[in-house]
């Protein structure tokens, strides 16, 4: 599941709304939509993410959130390493080969580490 699925999940279930009502308002699929929140798509297209903002009816911080969601939820990423060190590239692939036999609590970690590390960069 990706960010932005697991939000659109929460949002479903905070409103009492099945997949397949949220997906006929949408105009698409239950099984994209399910696809989408499961992490099997990749990004909504712009004009698909504005209409589930409608269709939540939502704050324009909760609208912002979405769409940064939206940014961070490809599920399917692909790291450029050309022109940084060998340890990057060592590092990218080492992640890409590893990421999934590591504990949910590792990942989380690693991503606040990197997180709190780029900041203090910049």
């Amino acid at each position: 599941m990706t960010p932005l699925g697991q939000k659109l999940r929460a949002l479903r279930e905070e409103r009492g709304v099945t997949l397949k009502e949220m997906a006929r308002a949408l105009n698409v699929s239950s099984a994209y939509l399910s696809a989408l929140e499961h992490g099997r798509r990749g990004t909504p297209t712009w004009v698909l993410l504005q209409r589930i903002i409608t269709y939540f009816n939502v704050i324009w911080d909760e609208a912002e959130e979405l769409q940064r969601l939206a940014e961070i939820s490809d599920p399917r990423v692909v790291v450029d390493t050309a022109g940084l060190s060998p340890e990057a590239t060592e590092f990218a692939n080492r992640l890409a080969n590893d990421i999934g036999k590591l504990k949910p609590e590792d990942v989380t970690f690693l991503k606040h580490e990197l997180i709190r590390r780029a900041n203090s960069k910049g």
